[in-house]
């Protein structure tokens, strides 16, 4: 099986979550024994379709553009027997880079009208490749893909040509949740091979991909600590993450929320560890962390006989947690209180970087 596999993505360098999806998938179909060519449109001159016809009347099947579109990439699409079409959702569909290759295989139709499924379409010059669809976003929803679907259903639908559609919502917290991105890429790896096998991808496998990671309010709440990060540093989400920045809490329950996605719970080996925080100053309050077999978990208040406590003012311990200032500095000047483990305290919030 030839198989192109066109992203559109204008991301690159690790920050494409369309990317991150569509990698997996065309490892599972070369896996499976597929020649699988990836295109990135962003790499690519492709001109905007001017309706001028001249593809179906002066040089029938023949752009009037020569492009990247026409010299390249529209004859190695006729030649594959399946198209993976992966696109960002932007503003509910398929982004410009993607509908702009799409509208340029206008030569493969011919302009005259028949009747097919009850509507007026046009004859086809010679049979397409067959499509997959895989789109990413980062609402929650599965519903927020509706009008993609629509679209391409009714793009792709006709003769039964549209293979399979992939959907992943919530797709920028995914690449947070270390053990659930795993599941999903490992889903859809299997994907890939199944394509290739059987020209479709099961339910079940399809379940386990799109399966829900994160319910709306923590969603939310973690979402809108981002943004204003950003914006109170004055940066774009690729310099945040270039630079390294963590969302600032502005509460205990946005603390309590944040915070375990940066300890590392593998520090804690076999041990059950309760981790307390004892707040002063603008926020008042206590919380702690129970970590057990990787997990953590958190309640609001204090638990008994817990193996570390940190007693802290809320506003000294964000700037250490945001990189505003230095823990151990800060620990050293008395600025904040450690009882219980020292050691086991400096092994759970070294870098997960490494883990990720």
């Amino acid at each position: 099986m030839k198989v192109l596999a066109i992203n559109s993505s204008p991301r690159g360098g690790g920050q494409s979550k369309t990317e991150m999806m569509l990698t997996p998938l065309v490892e599972g179909m070369r896996d499976a024994g597929a020649e699988v060519d990836v295109v990135n449109l962003r790499e690519k001159k492709i001109k905007n379709c001017i309706g001028c016809f001249t593809c179906w009347t002066k040089t029938p099947g023949e752009c009037v553009h020569k492009d990247d579109m026409t010299n390249e990439l529209f004859p190695r699409w006729l030649e594959s027997d399946l198209a993976v079409y992966a696109s960002p959702l932007y503003h509910y569909t398929m982004n410009a880079e993607m509908k702009a290759f799409v509208e340029r295989t206008l030569p493969i139709l011919e302009p005259f009208f028949e009747k097919f499924d009850n509507r007026t379409v046009h004859p086809l010059r010679q049979d397409p490749p067959a499509a997959v669809v895989l789109s990413v976003a980062g609402f929650i929803e599965m519903s927020v893909f509706d009008q993609f679907k629509s679209y391409v259903n009714f793009l792709f639908g006709r003769h039964m040509r549209l293979w399979a559609e992939i959907y992943r919502p919530a797709a920028e917290t995914l690449s947070n949740i270390k053990d659930k991105k795993e599941e999903v890429l490992a889903a859809t790896f299997y994907a890939g091979r199944e394509l290739v096998d059987s020209k479709q991808i099961s339910t079940n496998t399809l379940d386990r991909i799109q399966q829900p990671i994160i319910d709306f309010n923590t969603f939310a709440k973690l979402g809108n600590l981002f943004w204003k990060t950003c914006i109170a540093e004055g940066v774009t989400p690729k310099e945040f993450r270039e630079k390294k920045l963590v969302p600032r809490p502005d509460s205990l329950e946005s603390f309590m929320l944040l915070l375990p996605y940066g300890l590392n719970s593998k520090a804690a080996g076999e041990r059950k560890v309760h981790l307390q925080f004892n707040f002063s100053g603008e926020v008042l309050g206590s919380c702690y962390f129970l970590i057990e077999n990787g997990k953590i978990g958190v309640k609001e208040g204090r638990t008994k006989n817990p193996e570390i406590i940190i007693e802290t003012p809320f506003e000294t311990w964000m700037d250490i947690m945001t990189g505003k200032a230095d823990g151990q500095q800060m620990f050293m000047e008395q600025k904040y209180r450690v009882e219980g483990d020292l050691e086991l305290m400096i092994r759970l919030f070294e870098s997960k970087t490494d883990d990720n």
